[in-house]
Order: C-alpha cells, then structure tokens, then sequence
C-alpha cells in the first residue's frame, strides 16, 4: 500500500555506552500533524556515539522505504550538532567508517526522492528517540 504523504518529520538518536561501546540507536518518525508514523530501537553492536547517530539515520531511511511512504519532504532532527553539520557539508568527515555511511544516507535520499533537511535540536527535544536507544541498550524493547 502506497502512502502518499505531505512532510515527515524523523527524530534519530544513536548512543553507545562507553564511547567507544555497546551501542544503539532510537528512530521516531511523525507525519507534519505530530502524529505517530513509525519508531524503532535496536542494538547495533560495539561503536562510538557518532557511528551510532549515523546509522540511526540510515535506518530511518530504510524504516521509510520499507514502509513505502511517498513524503514530499523529509525533515531530521538529531540533538548531534556535529554530526548534523557533517551531513550538511558544512565540517568534513575524516573518519572513514563516517564517510561511508554518509554514502549509504545520500544513496538513501536518492532512493526516497524528496528533499531531505537535517537540522538540530537540544537533546530535551528528541526524548522519544533517545527513549528507545537506552531502551534497546538496556533490553527493554
């Protein structure tokens, strides 16, 4: 089934514990209205806090994908301003685990065909997706 759907907004959130450590990552995505679409939390093995919110990221395009969502726009919102000002080209990746998944989520944005903003929130304004990154680190989903 084919959801053809104004703006949606995708709060991301990863974390590890340790940094480097177990880490995980949280997605909630809502429609324009604040509705709740999707979310997901899961472990994604030993990392830093950088790969972690990178790859909360990726999934979220491929949550979108795989629920065959047709947004008109994408807006992300993650409380890493690092990592937003990375994704934005405005600092340089020289890490080359980063780069690579930054090549995953721009092939991502291809593949959903719309625009795609990547902005940053204070960390009080991502609860829900900081939510199922401790509660994935902790086995609680």
């Amino acid at each position: 089934m084919t959801n053809d759907t104004n703006e949606i907004n995708v709060f991301a959130d990863g974390g590890a514990r340790g940094n480097p450590g177990p880490s995980a990552i949280g997605v909630h995505i809502e429609d324009s209205e604040g509705n709740h679409v999707a979310s997901l939390g899961k472990k994604i093995g030993h990392g830093t806090n950088n790969m972690a919110e990178y790859t909360a990221v990726v999934e979220a395009f491929d949550l979108i994908l795989e629920m065959d969502i047709k947004p008109s726009k994408v807006n992300f919102y993650l409380d890493s301003n690092l990592v937003v000002s990375q994704l934005n080209g405005v600092f340089k990746i020289k890490n080359a685990n980063l780069r690579e998944l930054l090549f995953k989520i721009k092939e991502k944005e291809t593949l959903v065909g719309c625009p795609t903003t990547y902005s940053h929130i204070p960390r009080e304004k991502n609860i829900k997706a900081d939510e199922l990154v401790n509660k994935a680190l902790d086995n609680l989903l």
